[in-house]
């Protein structure tokens, strides 16, 4: 081998470069992020060919002085932190002060600024074109802030340059860059330009209908509309954004916006506990969208953990898990039939976001309720077709005891003349009193009801919506007795790593009130002793296997959850009303007002939808009414 040398300064600065500048994109992240920390409250981006031509951008922050522009430009020089305390309470975006001196040794750099401490109204300009650090300063004009100039990116890397993808997709990169940023700061404007014409212009946003603009300008209108407004605080961490309903899902995980005091991520944390709140309500190979902000002290997230600085570091990972997923299922869980319809037709009942405390019913549903036509026969078998059947099972942890839910559906009421029935709902077909999802009216081929509410027509998959009550009862009866355990006639005895045998003896109190009982048997080995007694039938090893790989990885785990709630899934569907069982209007009403009430009743426990509106307005559409 050679002798130990030092560096050069251009080649430290090369190779530093690999890590922070990969492509224009990378560029643009590292210099909007100055923009923001320097106070600017508005950023122009002039793109041309890519970014590989030129990249510049323009804001109107604080800028920098004249004694400190050539250091700008030096390697670990930064305004952002002076000592050990400021690293550990980081609340600025950028903070290492690698970003322009990695980009200037592989482009031609100009740098212009004007100071707002400036004695005078002069600007100074610096110069580096990927050679040694040695810059010279000269005047010039320049409104207050800085304007950077990167032309001819990778001239001095050929090698680099030729792994950079067509203009459009290398623009395609960066225009998602300026769309995470602006999603982070909603009190900037900012203007896109890209080979002299205008893609992006977003003006500060400031009130709620504002932001809720842009993030429609920036995500779509359709996840704005199929989406929750949520804003939950506990233990010290605040969640709030928007995150969308089961029923707009997307094939790839490619809306999806997670910051952290403003700072965009992915980290493997919040992905699991977002993938658990949805769960149960997603369909399968499909993905949640959602833009989230989460709030907590600096000091209690390490954000120095990633050259580019997409990952962090959470102080108590478990405690920002458990809260995360909590607020997301709870908030997935409080939205009911109403508030999305209340959604679609733009009513106050509709639109109040899920905060933690539920969402209110629609009006005129109590008193449709108390309505003449829903008393005796008719509102009485409301109230116990499903609800009765649960009620009424002592131990709902018997798969046996499930084979007469669709019972409800039955006895007296199914003898009540159709007549009255629909002379009931003609008494209270007033839009005030209608409930959410309307009188039923018919039932097509067995297997949907339809529906007339307010707004149109209701179409139900009536198997999928009573799987999902019958579901969701289910779950309640078995919260409220508690997972019953079930010692093991013969112990299991389980080879693991010496990690998770750790992790087994120390989890063990909360493992065991899962139900699960563990002892630890030797230095790698483990003996399972009870399993909770509805998993009887489970592959108990690998049960445990991935419950202890889940809680050294996460610090927790819903893997017996799960189980127990595919059980339960599994019971209910065999247990609900099976197509081409004839309803009667009554019935079929019953089953509205359950779904109603129910969490999650939008999908079925395999995450297809349970109902649809087709609207007047769409049905006036399709027959060309008033064309």
């Amino acid at each position: 081998m050679t002798r130990i040398a030092l560096l050069s300064q251009r080649l430290a600065n090369q190779i530093a470069a690999g890590e922070v500048v990969e492509r224009p994109a990378s560029v643009v992240k590292e210099l909007l992020e100055n923009c923001l920390d320097a106070g600017a409250d508005r950023v122009e981006i002039d793109i041309e060919q890519g970014g590989s031509k030129l990249i510049r951008i323009r804001d109107n922050g604080a800028g920098i002085v004249k004694d400190d522009l050539g250091l700008a430009l030096s390697r670990h020089a930064t305004s952002k932190i002076a000592n050990l305390d400021d690293l550990e309470n980081i609340a600025s975006l950028g903070f290492r002060g690698e970003a322009l001196a990695s980009i200037c040794s592989v482009s031609r750099l100009e740098l212009i600024s004007r100071a707002q401490a400036a004695t005078d109204d002069t600007a100074w300009r610096v110069e580096a074109e990927g050679q040694e650090m040695s810059t010279a300063l000269s005047p010039a004009a320049h409104p207050q802030g800085t304007t950077v100039e990167v032309r001819d990116l990778f001239f001095n890397t050929p090698a680099r340059k030729k792994f950079l993808r067509t203009e459009k997709t290398e623009f395609d990169r960066l225009e998602e860059v300026v769309k995470r940023l602006a999603l982070s700061r909603f009190d900037v404007a900012f203007s896109l330009r890209h080979n002299q014409r205008v893609i992006q212009h977003l003006h500060a946003a400031l009130s709620a209908q504002e932001q809720q603009r842009r993030v429609a300008l920036v995500c779509g209108p359709a996840f704005v509309e199929n989406s929750i407004q949520i804003d939950i605080e506990a233990a010290g961490l605040r969640l709030w954004g928007w995150v969308s309903l089961p029923t707009f899902s997307r094939s790839q995980a490619d809306l999806q916006y997670f910051y952290v005091n403003g700072r965009i991520i992915r980290d493997k944390l919040v992905s699991h506990a977002v993938k658990q709140a949805y769960q149960d309500v997603l369909f399968h190979g499909r993905h949640p969208a959602f833009v989230l902000y989460l709030e907590l002290q600096p000091s209690l997230v390490d954000v120095n953990v990633h050259p580019t600085k997409h990952e962090v570091r959470f102080r108590d990972g478990r405690l920002v898990h458990d809260f995360l997923f909590r607020a997301l299922h709870k908030a997935l869980a409080s939205v009911r039939p109403q508030d999305r319809l209340g959604a679609e037709a733009g009513t106050e009942s509709g639109t109040e976001s899920a905060t933690g405390e539920g969402v209110t019913s629609a009006p005129g549903y109590a008193s449709a309720e108390r309505s003449a036509g829903l008393t005796g026969d008719f509102a009485g078998q409301e109230r116990i077709s499903f609800a009765g059947s649960f009620g009424s099972s002592p131990t709902p942890l018997q798969s046996n005891q499930f084979s007469s839910f669709s019972s409800g559906y039955s006895g007296a009421v199914s003898q009540q003349r159709v007549a009255e029935q629909v002379a009931a709902y003609a008494r209270l077909h007033n839009d005030d009193d209608v409930p959410p999802l309307g009188f039923a009216i018919a039932q097509l081929h067995g297997i949907y009801i339809l529906a007339q509410n307010a707004q149109g027509l209701i179409i139900v998959d009536m198997h999928a919506a009573h799987e999902r009550i019958t579901y969701e009862h289910m779950k309640s009866a078995c919260q409220s007795e508690g997972i019953k355990a079930q010692p093991l006639l013969v112990p299991l005895s389980i080879a693991v790593s010496q990690a998770e045998a750790d992790c087994a003896e120390q989890q063990a109190e909360a493992l065991l009130a899962l139900g699960v009982g563990i002892e630890r048997a030797a230095a790698e080995s483990i003996v399972v002793r009870q399993i909770p007694a509805i998993l009887a039938g489970a592959n108990i090893e690998q049960l445990v296997r991935d419950v202890l790989s889940d809680v050294l990885e996460h610090g927790s785990s819903e893997r017996i959850r799960n189980y127990q709630d595919e059980l339960l899934a599994t019971m209910a569907c065999h247990g609900s009303v099976r197509a081409n069982r004839q309803l009667s209007i009554a019935e079929m009403n019953a089953l509205l007002r359950d779904m109603e009430r129910t969490e999650r009743s939008g999908q079925c426990n395999h995450g297809r939808p349970t109902w649809v509106l087709q609207s007047l307005d769409q049905l006036d559409k399709l027959f060309l009414r008033g064309q």
